[in-house]
């Protein structure tokens, strides 16, 4: 499971939390988690999970040294038994220090794997589609090992479903997800957001505090796959819903430039959540001034490492309107 770059603990107390992992079923690695788990729990990290990019489920790892040795090490693989010749797959590749001289041509040689090896079992081959496929299949080679993964996801994690208008650069709600974990914010404290954009912090923190699983709007990729049962995926999905409840308090209150409650992206995105979230009353949204607030800024929480504090702290001492924290905060967001 992939996550952004020093998200890797707060993912692994997810998982935990998700399928109860522990030990030597659940390792932490440079840029995700590895679990050892159920397709079960395939299904449910991709339904609650707030933190990985996709579920990814391991076929092999072989070595290698050269192009064919990646064929082989595909055509291995009983494709088969996840897809059928009359869907679509492609082949996303990635790669870390390997001697290769061009992925491309080692993506080719895999999805020639694949394809011969459909041909093989079934007497023919499925087509390859690059912009929508039913099937994706992710492939990454380190200086001399070649892992082969199924995606159950399809999309990446971070669209939820209910985001109408994008707006100008965007922050994902993986991220957004991760700055709330990491600041601590429990949703029993009020949450001031002094960066707000287009509002993908406040709406994520929304959906802690009502219990709205992340996933429970968007399709996934293991819908198109053969081991799919849809009894067991609509369990999981009535499960989440029960799991829903009103929040403790009208806890959102937003830290905001004085033209965002009128702003078209803004409100298309919360009008958006409010069309399926009937908890929507959670969401308070206010503009204020920074400099009359300063002492309840302080006490509630904010997405928070060492530096975004040492920032947040400056910007607090400014006596200008909230704008400030914004630009602020578009430096936070890409760190």
């Amino acid at each position: 499971m992939p996550c952004a770059a020093g998200v890797e603990g707060l993912l692994a107390d997810e998982i935990h939390q998700l399928t109860g992992l522990t030990g030597n079923d659940l390792l932490t690695g440079r840029g995700g988690v590895m679990a050892n788990a159920s397709w079960r729990d395939a299904l449910r990290v991709n339904l609650h999970s707030r933190l990985t990019q996709r579920v990814l489920i391991q076929l092999s790892q072989t070595f290698y040294r050269n192009e064919k040795d990646l064929y082989d090490a595909a055509f291995a693989v009983a494709w088969e038994i996840w897809f059928t010749t009359k869907q679509t797959f492609k082949i996303e590749i990635t790669a870390q220090h390997s001697p290769l001289t061009s992925l491309n041509f080692a993506a080719l040689k895999i999805k020639d794997a694949v394809a011969d090896r459909f041909r093989d079992k079934r007497g023919e081959r499925p087509d390859v589609n690059t912009q929508w496929p039913d099937v994706r299949i992710y492939v990454h080679l380190t200086t001399d090992s070649c892992t082969l993964y199924m995606d159950t996801s399809g999309e990446p994690l971070f669209k939820r479903g209910w985001r109408e208008d994008k707006g100008d650069a965007p922050l994902k709600e993986t991220l957004a997800a991760a700055m709330l974990a990491a600041s601590g914010w429990d949703a029993h404290t009020p949450l001031y957001d002094p960066c707000c954009g287009s509002g993908t912090i406040a709406i994520e923190a929304a959906q802690i505090a009502c219990g709205i699983a992340p996933g429970i709007l968007r399709r996934f990729g293991f819908e198109k796959l053969l081991p799919f049962q849809p009894h067991v995926w609509q369990a999981l999905q009535e499960d989440a819903r029960a799991q829903e409840h009103e929040p403790l308090q009208k806890f959102m209150r937003l830290m905001l430039p004085s033209g965002w409650l009128t702003s078209h992206n803004a409100t298309l995105n919360a009008q958006a959540l409010a069309k399926w979230c009937r908890r929507a009353a959670a969401m308070h949204f206010s503009a204020c001034h920074l400099a009359k607030h300063p002492a309840s800024c302080c006490s509630t929480r904010l997405m928070a490492n060492a530096l975004q504090q040492r920032v947040w702290r400056a910007c607090l001492a400014e006596t200008e309107t909230v704008k400030t924290l914004a630009l602020a905060g578009r430096v936070i967001a890409l760190i």
